[in-house]
């Protein structure tokens, strides 16, 4: 798990490694323990290292192969690496050192871009070719590992963040309309190749692009979810089916590791469950909780669900509580490590709590995905009884704004056609067969949840050096869940199937109450100094220069932040606030 960043220079000058250790400057908290860079001719590649796999000096990168001419730098976790190295040995092929980084060069020489097809895990990786002058990129299936790649006229360069983009210097930060519309409407969710920025793109997950000398770009696609239902399977058999794929994905990302692995313990199903899967698969993990003040609409901890689970499981537990006063003097740290503007208020919480159990592990499981894979969320069944178009059935369940709201929320220069709109109905008919609530949840689980929960845990855990782990979006998971009936999952009010299988294994209690979040109540019930400090940043100097919101529609949320919610119950003030902050803490004018 680390940071990787590395500039291809497309005219006649060598690669600028000094930009590249400016990047690599940017990336150090998300590895901690080793940097390492490379240059040869027109590339230059950097690299900081949180060492999980091979811990010896054998495991550092860039990682460089001059017999073959090639060169990697690499990030996230193979979960069949051991598998790969037999199938690579028995072809001929010698290792020096035992990590996962040495099979992906490997596999790469022996079977060049269908290589990625064979990757289980999560992963954004860049390989140069010596030998023809090409840079080989690829991000993983569910698009677990970030990789953001710069845009236009001059040097090709990428990194693992936005903000490291921004170190190499002279990036292009006017922004995409488009993008923007996404971000108010999707609730911080701007699906790639797009990010707010017009000179910032993200490569797709599930896909690989190749760039050569000339900076010449082939963008290739190597895996989609189908959503397209297996009706001819017993209702009772698909509990058995998933709890196989889940456990033996609950096991790789367990045993997969050269450091002890933990799990964050939030009081709800999902990671309550994979506390018990690990107990099955023969291992006590440490368990973490974090708690929050209490507002009076909402509890801030969930600390009364998870103890008994810890309790059972007998886990080495730990509880953290944090006070708002500490939240408010952190939120602009939080900001200023995430990777691009993230609305979900528990962004805070994720870095919060990861700053803590950073100090006892490296590696953690997460529950992330199962709500999204698994039809978790109050809006699914919502959006299956209504009647009319895919858009019509969604837009009223999930928009955070209206399109007409949007327009009078931005000032005109930002002002464009409703591009969000068009994108989800491109998005629910581009996903098999299925019925309408599995296409949904296909659309989610591919594209919605990657720019939301999924890089805000990645994002969060990997600013204090802490990888990460979701088994719940393990790739044979994901393809066997999609082919289960949307009426199966969606059964008990969501996450039938789950129930099924964590009932027995888990406290009732933790099964049968209301869905749960990961609560913030301050950020989302804004009042008092919270409300002082986005006040102070959305009427700042250097906003009322950028222009970007309507001077009317902010003094309209700041006048009355509790009667303006978003339909996902997010605070619409918070929203503009956080874009506005992580803006001034990148110091984007």
């Amino acid at each position: 798990m680390c940071g990787i960043c590395g500039w291809l220079e497309t005219g006649t000058r060598d690669g600028n490694l000094t930009a590249v250790r400016r990047m690599i400057s940017r990336l150090e908290r998300r590895g901690p323990d080793h940097e390492g860079s490379f240059s040869d001719g027109p590339l230059a590649f950097g690299h900081r290292r949180l060492s999980i796999l091979d811990l010896s000096f054998h495991g550092h990168q860039p990682m460089v192969d001059r017999e073959r001419g090639l060169a990697i730098v690499f990030n996230g976790t193979i979960y069949n690496h051991p598998q790969l190295r037999e199938e690579l040995a028995a072809l001929g092929h010698r290792f020096a050192s035992t990590g996962d980084t040495e099979v992906i060069l490997t596999a790469f020489r022996e079977w060049g871009p269908d290589s990625v097809a064979r990757l289980d895990g999560m992963f954004a990786f860049a390989i140069w070719d010596m030998r023809d002058g090409s840079l080989f990129l690829a991000r993983d299936r569910q698009g677990i590992k970030p990789l953001y790649h710069t845009v236009g006229e001059g040097p090709f360069r990428f990194a693992s963040s936005i903000p490291a983009l921004l170190a190499a210097g002279n990036v292009d930060t006017d922004f995409d309309p488009a993008a923007l519309h996404h971000q108010f409407t999707l609730h911080a969710v701007v699906p790639a190749p797009r990010t707010i920025f017009r000179g910032v793109n993200k490569l797709p997950p599930g896909h690989w692009m190749r760039v050569d000398r000339n900076g010449n770009q082939a963008l290739q696609r190597y895996w989609a979810i189908d959503t397209t239902e297996d009706h001819d399977v017993p209702a009772d058999e698909w509990p058995e089916r998933i709890h196989e794929r889940l456990l033996d994905a609950v096991r790789k990302r367990l045993t997969i590791s050269d450091v002890p692995v933990g799990v964050l313990l939030s009081g709800g199903l999902d990671s309550s469950l994979i506390v018990a899967l690990a107990h099955e698969a023969g291992v006590t993990p440490k368990t973490f909780t974090i708690g929050f003040e209490d507002q009076p609409e909402e509890k801030g901890s969930e600390f009364e669900y998870a103890d008994p689970v810890a309790e059972r499981y007998r886990t080495e537990h730990f509880r953290f509580h944090v006070p708002n006063e500490q939240v408010l003097t952190r939120l602009p740290e939080a900001v200023r490590e995430m990777n691009e503007p993230m609305f979900g208020q528990d962004a805070v919480a994720f870095y919060l709590l990861s700053e803590q159990v950073a100090r006892e592990v490296k590696v953690v499981l997460s529950g992330q995905g199962a709500d999204e894979v698994f039809g978790g969320y109050f809006w699914y069944p919502k959006m299956r009884d209504a009647e009319g178009s895919d858009l019509e059935r969604f837009a009223p369940y999930y928009f955070d704004r209206s399109h007409e709201e949007l327009m009078a929320m931005v000032t005109e220069r930002f002002r464009g056609p409703d591009a969000t709109s068009e994108l989800v109905k491109k998005g629910l008919a581009g996903h098999g067969a299925g019925s309408f609530a599995n296409r949904v949840l296909g659309f989610d689980a591919s594209t919605l949840i990657v720019d939301d929960p999924v890089k805000r845990v990645d994002n969060m855990t990997m600013a204090w050096g802490l990888e990460a782990r979701v088994p719940f979006l393990d790739t044979g998971l994901v393809e066997t869940a999609m082919r289960v009936p949307a009426e199966h999952k969606l059964a008990q009010g969501g996450k039938g199937i789950l129930k099924r299988i964590a009932r027995g294994r888990i406290p009732d209690a933790v099964i049968d109450r209301p869905k749960g979040y990961f609560p913030v109540p301050a950020l989302k019930f804004v009042r008092g100094p919270f409300l002082e400090f986005m006040r102070e940043i959305l009427t700042s100097e250097t906003a009322r220069a950028r222009g970007l919101f309507e001077p009317a529609y902010v003094e309209k949320l700041l006048a009355e932040p509790d009667r303006h919610f978003t339909r996902l119950q997010g605070a619409k003030i918070w929203h503009l606030a956080v874009f506005e902050l992580w803006l001034q803490e990148q110091g984007i004018d």
